[in-house]
């Protein structure tokens, strides 16, 4: 019977207090304990920021890379070893900003991962500066008449790429973020979970009232999300009213399923004939 404890780090964390990933953690260990996954069977990739410092809090198999290429790593993961789950972790900036190019084609293959997108709205370890969602007219200190831009959408991008699983969280909301992350986790192919989470030292408009005033929950049974157009509609809703849910889900066939090579087994269970490599290496030469 797994539980939390077996999830649980001595290492000392480093968020400020009221910073929304603390929450985010607890749904993440909470969706891990519902769905009985053990330690070993997870891996988490992570890149450089505040939010990819949550696999630091857990015990698990972790990988903490670059910033913005923490999708290549997942991958790699999930197409050698099918049993894992493998789980990407980032920022708005990591994964929207540097890693944008990588986040798109990841959608485009339908690769086998969970990715968990903590959009603050702004770049939290270096201080505050604008990061790709934050709002037109933003200030910060390298902005102070106001991000002259607006802002990305990832929901909107996600679902014009046919992502086969959209869905936004609030750190606000454990139980229902606990939900959407199991889901994600179940579901075969690429899982995106964009959460909205305040930063209480840089962000001081999109707080957690903020929020807490304009999320609402999309209903089961009012909203298929199987119908793109609607995911579209839905998607673009931002302002006094923001949804909090599956956003779009399709099933699709994942890229380990049709590759030949990988589809019936894993790398990892592969064998490997050692004699085969002289042979190989005389072929290059």
């Amino acid at each position: 019977m797994v539980t939390l404890q077996e999830f649980a780090s001595d290492d000392p964390i480093a968020w400020c207090p009221g910073c929304g990933n603390f929450s985010i953690l607890k749904a993440l260990k909470q969706a891990l304990v519902e769905l009985q996954k053990k330690p070993h069977e997870i891996a988490i990739v992570s890149g450089i920021g505040q939010a990819p410092k949550t696999p630091h809090y857990l015990r698990c198999n972790t990988f903490n890379g670059l910033h913005g290429r923490t999708l290549p790593v997942a991958a790699g993961l999930k197409l050698a070893n099918h049993e894992l789950t493998v789980l990407a972790e980032g920022g708005d900036g990591d994964g929207y900003g540097e890693g944008g190019n990588h986040f798109i084609h990841a959608m485009r293959r339908n690769i086998d991962i969970t990715y968990l997108v903590h959009n603050n709205q702004v770049y939290g370890l270096t201080k505050g500066q604008t990061s790709p969602t934050s709002e037109s007219g933003f200030i910060t200190k390298t902005t102070p008449s106001g991000s002259p831009v607006p802002p990305m959408n990832p929901l909107l991008l996600a679902v014009a790429c046919d992502c086969s699983f959209v869905a936004r969280g609030f750190a606000g909301a454990i139980e229902h973020l606990t939900d959407l992350i199991r889901q994600g986790i179940r579901h075969r192919g690429f899982a995106l979970i964009d959460i909205l989470q305040p930063c209480v030292s840089f962000n001081r408009v999109n707080t957690f009232q903020w929020y807490e005033e304009r999320v609402y929950p999309v209903g089961e049974g009012e909203y298929d999300p199987g119908d793109r157009t609607a995911a579209f509609n839905r998607a673009q809703e931002w302002g006094e009213r923001i949804p909090i849910g599956i956003i779009y889900r399709r099933e699709r066939p994942t890229l380990s399923a049709q590759h030949a090579a990988i589809a019936r087994q894993s790398l990892v269970r592969q064998p490997i004939d050692p004699t085969g490599f002289p042979g190989l290496l005389e072929a290059f030469q």
